[in-house]
């Protein structure tokens, strides 16, 4: 449970863009990637786009950390590679 409130902390601190840009990707890449849309190719692509902007967002949260950052860059192009092929 003081991981949980550690973690509500930190999220507070981010700046404005951070708070909506982040939570925002997160929820649209997991209903366009959901059965609701899985007949729509453009959805499916879509949501692997929506997925690689939030691992972007992520890799340049933690770009003093080098490793990590390199992990969510890889998850980004990764996930623009699977956005790109699957349209």
């Amino acid at each position: 449970m003081q991981r949980l409130k550690f973690m509500g902390k930190m999220f507070l601190r981010e700046p404005l863009w951070f708070k909506i840009l982040a939570p925002a990707t997160l929820i649209l890449s997991i209903l366009l990637g959901s059965e609701l849309f899985s007949d729509e190719s453009i959805s499916q692509s879509l949501g692997k786009l929506t997925a690689a902007i939030f691992f972007m967002i992520f890799g340049i949260k933690m770009r003093y950390n080098r490793r990590v950052s390199i992990i969510f860059y890889a998850l980004a192009a990764l996930s623009l590679y699977l956005a790109w092929d699957r349209y």
